[in-house]
Protein backbone atom coordinates (compact mmCIF):
# COMPACT_ATOMS: atom_id res chain seq x y z
CA UNK A 1 0.00 0.00 0.00
CA UNK A 2 1.69 3.21 -1.06
CA UNK A 3 1.87 6.38 1.08
CA UNK A 4 -0.85 8.86 1.32
CA UNK A 5 -0.47 12.16 -0.86
CA UNK A 6 -2.05 15.04 -0.06
CA UNK A 7 -2.18 16.67 -4.18
CA UNK A 8 0.72 17.20 -6.88
CA UNK A 9 2.90 20.22 -6.69
CA UNK A 10 6.39 21.48 -8.22
CA UNK A 11 9.31 21.46 -6.13
CA UNK A 12 11.45 24.54 -5.71
CA UNK A 13 14.01 23.31 -9.15
CA UNK A 14 10.31 22.74 -11.29
CA UNK A 15 9.75 18.93 -10.90
CA UNK A 16 6.95 17.55 -10.41
CA UNK A 17 5.93 16.01 -6.75
CA UNK A 18 3.22 14.50 -4.25
CA UNK A 19 2.40 16.21 -1.34
CA UNK A 20 3.47 13.89 1.30
CA UNK A 21 4.74 13.91 5.16
CA UNK A 22 8.17 14.73 5.22
CA UNK A 23 9.28 11.32 6.73
CA UNK A 24 7.61 9.60 3.73
CA UNK A 25 9.53 11.28 1.01
CA UNK A 26 13.00 9.17 1.71
CA UNK A 27 15.01 11.96 -0.67
CA UNK A 28 14.14 15.21 1.44
CA UNK A 29 14.17 13.14 4.33
CA UNK A 30 17.66 12.27 3.77
CA UNK A 31 18.61 15.96 3.64
CA UNK A 32 16.99 16.72 6.66
CA UNK A 33 19.56 13.85 8.78
CA UNK A 34 22.17 15.05 7.38
CA UNK A 35 23.27 17.02 10.20
CA UNK A 36 24.84 19.65 10.00
CA UNK A 37 21.86 20.87 7.35
CA UNK A 38 23.84 23.19 4.75
CA UNK A 39 22.51 26.26 3.86
CA UNK A 40 21.24 25.10 1.27
CA UNK A 41 19.43 22.43 2.03
CA UNK A 42 17.45 24.03 4.83
CA UNK A 43 16.54 26.21 2.24
CA UNK A 44 15.20 23.79 -0.31
CA UNK A 45 13.46 22.17 2.55
CA UNK A 46 12.13 25.47 3.65
CA UNK A 47 10.76 26.20 0.02
CA UNK A 48 9.50 22.64 -0.32
CA UNK A 49 6.76 22.81 2.12
CA UNK A 50 3.38 22.37 1.03
CA UNK A 51 1.13 22.20 4.31
CA UNK A 52 0.53 20.43 7.60
CA UNK A 53 -1.18 17.66 9.22
CA UNK A 54 -1.90 17.09 12.23
CA UNK A 55 1.14 18.97 13.30
CA UNK A 56 3.17 17.12 11.04
CA UNK A 57 5.28 18.83 7.95
CA UNK A 58 4.03 18.01 4.73
CA UNK A 59 6.78 18.34 1.77
CA UNK A 60 6.46 18.03 -1.93
CA UNK A 61 8.01 15.11 -2.83
CA UNK A 62 9.55 14.86 -6.31
CA UNK A 63 8.34 12.18 -8.58
CA UNK A 64 10.73 8.60 -8.27
CA UNK A 65 11.33 9.01 -12.14
CA UNK A 66 12.49 12.30 -11.99
CA UNK A 67 16.42 13.05 -12.49
CA UNK A 68 18.39 12.45 -9.04
CA UNK A 69 18.51 15.29 -6.67
CA UNK A 70 21.38 17.51 -6.48
CA UNK A 71 21.70 21.03 -4.84
CA UNK A 72 23.50 23.77 -5.66
CA UNK A 73 22.88 27.54 -4.91
CA UNK A 74 21.20 27.85 -8.55
CA UNK A 75 18.59 25.17 -7.49
CA UNK A 76 16.84 27.39 -4.76
CA UNK A 77 15.46 30.59 -5.01
CA UNK A 78 17.64 33.48 -3.11
CA UNK A 79 16.65 35.28 0.65
CA UNK A 80 16.56 38.50 1.35
CA UNK A 81 18.95 37.53 4.33
CA UNK A 82 21.26 35.96 2.58
CA UNK A 83 24.30 37.00 4.23
CA UNK A 84 22.83 36.35 7.53
CA UNK A 85 21.56 32.74 6.27
CA UNK A 86 24.99 31.35 5.09
CA UNK A 87 26.23 31.80 9.29
CA UNK A 88 23.09 30.41 10.56
CA UNK A 89 24.82 27.24 10.74
CA UNK A 90 27.27 27.60 12.78
CA UNK A 91 24.93 27.26 16.10
CA UNK A 92 24.66 23.50 15.09
CA UNK A 93 28.70 23.59 15.37
CA UNK A 94 28.14 24.71 19.37
CA UNK A 95 28.23 21.86 21.58
CA UNK A 96 25.95 21.56 24.49
CA UNK A 97 28.23 20.65 28.34
CA UNK A 98 26.26 19.26 30.62
CA UNK A 99 25.07 21.12 33.56
CA UNK A 100 25.30 20.23 37.57
CA UNK A 101 22.25 22.50 38.37
CA UNK A 102 19.34 20.70 38.96
CA UNK A 103 16.62 23.01 38.69
CA UNK A 104 17.14 24.38 35.19
CA UNK A 105 16.67 21.41 32.08
CA UNK A 106 18.66 19.88 29.91
CA UNK A 107 18.33 20.08 26.06
CA UNK A 108 16.81 16.76 26.12
CA UNK A 109 13.95 18.23 28.36
CA UNK A 110 13.76 21.63 26.89
CA UNK A 111 13.70 23.66 24.06
CA UNK A 112 12.03 21.01 21.81
CA UNK A 113 8.93 21.69 19.51
CA UNK A 114 6.65 19.06 17.80
CA UNK A 115 6.43 20.83 14.54
CA UNK A 116 9.71 21.39 12.56
CA UNK A 117 11.16 25.39 12.66
CA UNK A 118 13.19 24.93 9.34
CA UNK A 119 10.26 26.74 6.91
CA UNK A 120 9.77 30.11 6.62
CA UNK A 121 6.60 32.37 7.24
CA UNK A 122 5.06 34.52 9.34
CA UNK A 123 2.37 33.32 11.10
CA UNK A 124 3.58 30.69 13.97
CA UNK A 125 2.22 27.05 13.88
CA UNK A 126 -0.05 26.41 16.80
CA UNK A 127 2.79 24.61 18.65
CA UNK A 128 5.71 26.69 17.75
CA UNK A 129 7.56 28.24 20.48
CA UNK A 130 5.55 26.77 23.43
CA UNK A 131 7.57 28.29 26.02
CA UNK A 132 6.00 31.58 25.15
CA UNK A 133 4.22 33.24 27.83
CA UNK A 134 1.95 36.58 28.33
CA UNK A 135 2.12 38.82 31.19
CA UNK A 136 -0.90 39.58 32.95
CA UNK A 137 -1.66 42.77 34.82
CA UNK A 138 -4.22 43.74 37.07
CA UNK A 139 -5.60 47.51 36.60
CA UNK A 140 -7.53 49.48 38.41
CA UNK A 141 -11.46 49.19 38.57
CA UNK A 142 -10.63 44.92 38.12
CA UNK A 143 -9.66 45.48 34.74
CA UNK A 144 -6.38 42.63 33.65
CA UNK A 145 -4.83 43.12 30.49
CA UNK A 146 -1.41 41.43 29.12
CA UNK A 147 1.22 43.85 28.00
CA UNK A 148 4.77 42.19 27.58
CA UNK A 149 5.94 38.48 27.14
CA UNK A 150 8.49 36.48 28.59
CA UNK A 151 9.91 32.45 28.21
CA UNK A 152 9.39 29.46 29.94
CA UNK A 153 12.94 28.10 31.71
CA UNK A 154 11.44 25.53 33.95
CA UNK A 155 8.14 24.46 35.56
CA UNK A 156 8.39 27.37 38.08
CA UNK A 157 9.93 30.20 36.23
CA UNK A 158 9.68 32.61 33.43
CA UNK A 159 12.49 34.99 32.12
CA UNK A 160 11.25 38.19 31.13
CA UNK A 161 12.56 41.84 30.93
CA UNK A 162 12.83 44.01 33.80
CA UNK A 163 10.98 47.03 32.22
CA UNK A 164 7.92 44.89 32.44
CA UNK A 165 8.42 44.55 35.95
CA UNK A 166 9.34 48.32 37.18
CA UNK A 167 9.62 50.04 34.37
CA UNK A 168 9.39 53.66 33.90
CA UNK A 169 6.74 53.60 31.38
CA UNK A 170 4.93 50.94 33.04
CA UNK A 171 2.14 52.11 34.96
CA UNK A 172 2.33 52.12 38.78
CA UNK A 173 -0.95 50.65 39.38
CA UNK A 174 -0.49 47.62 37.29
CA UNK A 175 0.59 44.77 39.32
CA UNK A 176 1.70 41.47 37.70
CA UNK A 177 -0.99 39.00 38.55
CA UNK A 178 -0.48 36.01 36.46
CA UNK A 179 0.60 34.65 33.27
CA UNK A 180 -0.47 32.70 30.34
CA UNK A 181 0.80 29.85 28.67
CA UNK A 182 -0.06 27.07 25.91
CA UNK A 183 -1.99 30.40 24.37
CA UNK A 184 -2.06 31.36 20.33
CA UNK A 185 -4.65 33.19 19.44
CA UNK A 186 -5.60 35.27 22.22
CA UNK A 187 -9.15 35.85 20.56
CA UNK A 188 -9.94 31.60 20.49
CA UNK A 189 -9.85 29.37 23.59
CA UNK A 190 -9.34 26.95 22.68
CA UNK A 191 -7.17 27.46 19.57
CA UNK A 192 -7.70 25.67 16.34
CA UNK A 193 -5.98 24.85 13.35
CA UNK A 194 -7.48 23.25 10.33
CA UNK A 195 -4.98 20.72 8.47
CA UNK A 196 -5.38 19.79 4.39
CA UNK A 197 -7.77 17.25 4.92
CA UNK A 198 -10.52 20.46 6.41
CA UNK A 199 -10.50 18.79 9.70
CA UNK A 200 -9.78 20.54 13.18
CA UNK A 201 -6.63 19.98 15.06
CA UNK A 202 -7.26 21.57 18.32
CA UNK A 203 -4.96 22.66 21.62
CA UNK A 204 -5.61 22.33 24.55
CA UNK A 205 -7.39 25.68 26.28
CA UNK A 206 -4.62 27.56 27.71
CA UNK A 207 -3.54 27.99 31.19
CA UNK A 208 -3.60 31.34 33.35
CA UNK A 209 -1.31 30.50 36.26
CA UNK A 210 -0.86 33.11 39.32
CA UNK A 211 2.17 34.94 40.00
CA UNK A 212 3.59 34.14 43.16
CA UNK A 213 7.10 36.72 42.86
CA UNK A 214 8.21 39.01 40.19
CA UNK A 215 11.95 39.89 40.57
CA UNK A 216 13.44 42.03 38.48
CA UNK A 217 17.55 42.64 38.79
CA UNK A 218 18.89 44.14 41.42
CA UNK A 219 21.15 46.49 39.57
CA UNK A 220 18.31 47.59 36.62
CA UNK A 221 17.55 51.01 36.76
CA UNK A 222 14.11 52.11 35.72
CA UNK A 223 15.36 55.32 34.79
CA UNK A 224 18.08 55.25 32.61
CA UNK A 225 18.25 55.66 28.98
CA UNK A 226 21.07 52.41 28.41
CA UNK A 227 18.51 50.24 30.24
CA UNK A 228 21.48 47.86 31.27
CA UNK A 229 20.27 44.63 33.30
CA UNK A 230 16.77 44.61 31.84
CA UNK A 231 15.96 40.92 32.83
CA UNK A 232 13.76 39.17 35.40
CA UNK A 233 12.24 36.49 36.49
CA UNK A 234 8.81 35.36 37.79
CA UNK A 235 8.38 32.92 40.09
CA UNK A 236 5.18 31.24 39.28
CA UNK A 237 2.94 29.74 42.63
CA UNK A 238 2.15 26.53 41.35
CA UNK A 239 4.41 24.31 38.64
CA UNK A 240 3.36 23.89 35.07
CA UNK A 241 2.74 20.50 33.47
CA UNK A 242 4.87 20.29 30.01
CA UNK A 243 2.68 19.36 27.37
CA UNK A 244 3.05 19.76 23.74
CA UNK A 245 2.25 23.31 23.95
CA UNK A 246 4.01 24.41 27.37
CA UNK A 247 7.52 23.49 27.27
CA UNK A 248 10.55 25.55 28.66
CA UNK A 249 13.13 26.54 26.48
CA UNK A 250 17.04 26.16 27.27
CA UNK A 251 19.26 28.41 28.59
CA UNK A 252 23.15 28.90 27.04
CA UNK A 253 24.75 27.09 29.63
CA UNK A 254 27.99 26.23 28.37
CA UNK A 255 30.95 29.01 27.91
CA UNK A 256 30.67 28.73 24.10
CA UNK A 257 27.19 29.70 24.13
CA UNK A 258 27.40 32.28 26.82
CA UNK A 259 30.67 34.22 25.43
CA UNK A 260 29.23 33.60 21.46
CA UNK A 261 28.20 37.43 20.28
CA UNK A 262 25.79 35.81 17.47
CA UNK A 263 26.73 38.47 14.87
CA UNK A 264 25.38 37.94 11.36
CA UNK A 265 23.95 34.58 12.88
CA UNK A 266 20.15 34.23 12.08
CA UNK A 267 17.37 34.33 15.04
CA UNK A 268 14.25 33.86 15.50
CA UNK A 269 11.92 36.21 17.38
CA UNK A 270 8.13 35.54 18.33
CA UNK A 271 5.29 37.12 20.04
CA UNK A 272 1.90 39.19 19.22
CA UNK A 273 3.73 42.38 19.97
CA UNK A 274 2.95 42.85 23.33
CA UNK A 275 4.32 46.19 25.08
CA UNK A 276 3.01 48.46 27.51
CA UNK A 277 1.51 50.90 25.21
CA UNK A 278 0.25 48.58 22.01
CA UNK A 279 -0.80 44.89 20.57
CA UNK A 280 0.00 44.11 17.47
CA UNK A 281 -1.12 40.82 16.49
CA UNK A 282 -3.67 38.13 18.35
CA UNK A 283 -2.01 35.32 16.95
CA UNK A 284 1.41 34.53 17.58
CA UNK A 285 3.87 35.93 14.99
CA UNK A 286 7.09 34.88 14.34
CA UNK A 287 10.73 37.16 12.25
CA UNK A 288 14.19 35.94 11.76
CA UNK A 289 16.40 38.35 12.46
CA UNK A 290 20.40 38.84 12.07
CA UNK A 291 22.01 39.37 14.52
CA UNK A 292 24.20 43.37 14.27
CA UNK A 293 27.98 43.46 15.91
CA UNK A 294 27.96 45.50 19.23
CA UNK A 295 30.06 48.19 18.16
CA UNK A 296 27.90 48.93 15.08
CA UNK A 297 24.91 49.33 17.03
CA UNK A 298 26.71 51.43 19.67
CA UNK A 299 27.34 54.15 16.56
CA UNK A 300 23.86 54.02 15.94
CA UNK A 301 22.02 54.73 19.62
CA UNK A 302 25.52 56.38 20.79
CA UNK A 303 23.95 60.34 19.11
CA UNK A 304 20.87 59.25 20.91
CA UNK A 305 23.16 59.45 24.54
CA UNK A 306 22.74 55.28 24.67
CA UNK A 307 25.82 54.16 25.66
CA UNK A 308 25.31 50.28 25.28
CA UNK A 309 27.29 47.40 27.11
CA UNK A 310 28.74 44.48 26.47
CA UNK A 311 25.78 42.61 28.87
CA UNK A 312 23.58 43.78 25.84
CA UNK A 313 23.31 43.00 21.53
CA UNK A 314 21.29 44.14 18.19
CA UNK A 315 19.45 41.95 15.83
CA UNK A 316 17.67 43.46 13.22
CA UNK A 317 18.07 47.22 11.48
CA UNK A 318 16.52 45.17 7.94
CA UNK A 319 13.85 47.48 5.82
CA UNK A 320 10.42 46.01 5.66
CA UNK A 321 12.32 42.66 8.31
CA UNK A 322 9.22 43.50 11.45
CA UNK A 323 10.56 43.43 14.69
CA UNK A 324 8.37 44.37 16.61
CA UNK A 325 6.84 40.79 15.69
CA UNK A 326 8.23 40.26 19.29
CA UNK A 327 7.03 41.01 22.84
CA UNK A 328 8.28 43.64 25.19
CA UNK A 329 10.57 40.98 27.40
CA UNK A 330 9.72 38.08 25.05
CA UNK A 331 12.79 36.06 23.35
CA UNK A 332 15.18 36.09 20.94
CA UNK A 333 15.98 32.41 20.04
CA UNK A 334 19.09 30.64 18.62
CA UNK A 335 18.91 26.66 17.55
CA UNK A 336 21.78 24.45 18.72
CA UNK A 337 23.18 21.03 18.48
CA UNK A 338 24.20 18.98 21.24
CA UNK A 339 27.39 16.58 21.57
CA UNK A 340 25.09 14.06 20.33
CA UNK A 341 23.01 15.71 17.35
CA UNK A 342 19.93 16.90 19.50
CA UNK A 343 18.78 19.86 18.47
CA UNK A 344 17.54 22.18 20.84
CA UNK A 345 16.13 26.23 20.68
CA UNK A 346 17.81 28.27 23.60
CA UNK A 347 17.74 31.63 25.22
CA UNK A 348 20.09 34.10 23.39
CA UNK A 349 18.24 37.34 24.21
CA UNK A 350 15.52 38.92 25.65
CA UNK A 351 13.28 42.00 24.33
CA UNK A 352 14.29 45.30 25.49
CA UNK A 353 14.15 48.05 23.17
CA UNK A 354 14.99 49.86 20.11
CA UNK A 355 13.08 52.33 17.41
CA UNK A 356 9.31 53.67 17.65
CA UNK A 357 9.27 52.31 14.05
CA UNK A 358 9.59 48.44 13.62
CA UNK A 359 12.08 47.01 10.68
CA UNK A 360 13.27 50.89 10.67
CA UNK A 361 16.45 50.52 8.23
CA UNK A 362 19.79 50.79 9.81
CA UNK A 363 18.32 50.97 13.51
CA UNK A 364 18.71 47.36 14.85
CA UNK A 365 16.93 46.23 18.30
CA UNK A 366 18.45 45.98 21.53
CA UNK A 367 17.94 42.87 23.45
CA UNK A 368 19.73 41.65 27.16
CA UNK A 369 22.33 39.53 26.17
CA UNK A 370 20.81 36.38 28.52
CA UNK A 371 24.30 33.74 28.36
CA UNK A 372 26.23 37.30 30.85
CA UNK A 373 23.43 36.29 33.15
CA UNK A 374 23.42 32.78 33.27
CA UNK A 375 24.76 32.93 37.06
CA UNK A 376 22.08 35.22 38.37
CA UNK A 377 19.35 33.34 37.17
CA UNK A 378 20.97 30.15 38.65
CA UNK A 379 21.26 31.56 41.70
CA UNK A 380 17.91 32.68 42.01
CA UNK A 381 15.84 30.00 40.69
CA UNK A 382 18.43 27.80 42.67
CA UNK A 383 17.56 29.64 46.10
Amino acid sequence: MGKPTFGRCITPNGRPGSCVILQHCKKLYSLLLNQPLHDVNRLYLSQSQCGYLNRKVLICCPDQNSTPLILTQATVKPIKLEQGFKKAVLLDKIPMESTKTRKLPRPSKCGQMTSSRIYGGNATKIDEYPWMALIEYTKPFGRIGHHCGGSLINSRYIVTASHCVNGKALPKDWLISAVRLGEWDTKTNPDCEVDVRGEKDCAPPHIDVPVDNAIPHPRYDPNSLNQINDIALLRLKNAVTFTDFIRPICLPLNDNLRTATFDDIIMDVAGWGKTESKSSSNVKLKAELVGVPLEKCRQVYSPQSILLEATQMCAGGKKGVDSCRGDSGGPLIGLGTTGRGRTYYFLIGIVSFGPSSCGLEGWPGVYTRVGHFVDWIQATVES
